[in-house]
C-alpha cells in the first residue's frame, strides 16, 4: 500500500492513542484506546523518577486526564502514548475494573 493511501483509521490502528483514563488503586490506570482496546498501565515504576515523584500523592494521582492522545496531570506530567499502549496489560472491553 502506498503511503498516500493510508487512511487516518489505519494510522490510528497502528498507533492507538488514549481516549479515556480512569485511575485505579495501587497507582494503576485503566486506559481506553482509540482502537477499542482497554488496558491497565502500572505507574508504580515511575514514582521514583524526577517529575513523576509527585504522582506518589494519591490525591494528585487521581487528577489524571486524557489529553492529546495520552494521559496527563495538572503539572504537565505525561507519558508517551506508545509506551502506555505497548506496556499496558490488555483486557476485554466487557471486563469490569474498579476504580478507587
Amino acid at each position: 500500500m502506498a503511503i498516500d493511501n493510508i487512511t487516518s483509521e489505519a494510522i490510528e490502528m497502528m498507533n492507538p492513542r488514549v481516549k479515556d483514563v480512569t485511575p485505579l488503586a495501587d497507582y494503576q490506570l485503566k486506559i481506553a484506546f482509540t482502537n477499542g482496546e482497554v488496558g491497565i498501565y502500572d505507574c508504580r515504576p515511575l514514582l521514583d523518577f524526577g517529575v513523576f515523584k509527585e504522582l506518589a500523592d494519591e490525591v494528585y494521582f487521581r487528577q489524571v486526564r486524557a489529553e492529546g492522545g495520552t494521559v496527563a496531570w495538572p503539572h504537565e506530567q505525561d507519558i508517551c502514548p506508545d509506551t502506555i499502549f505497548l506496556d499496558s496489560k490488555k483486557y476485554e472491553n466487557s471486563e469490569v475494573l474498579l476504580s478507587f
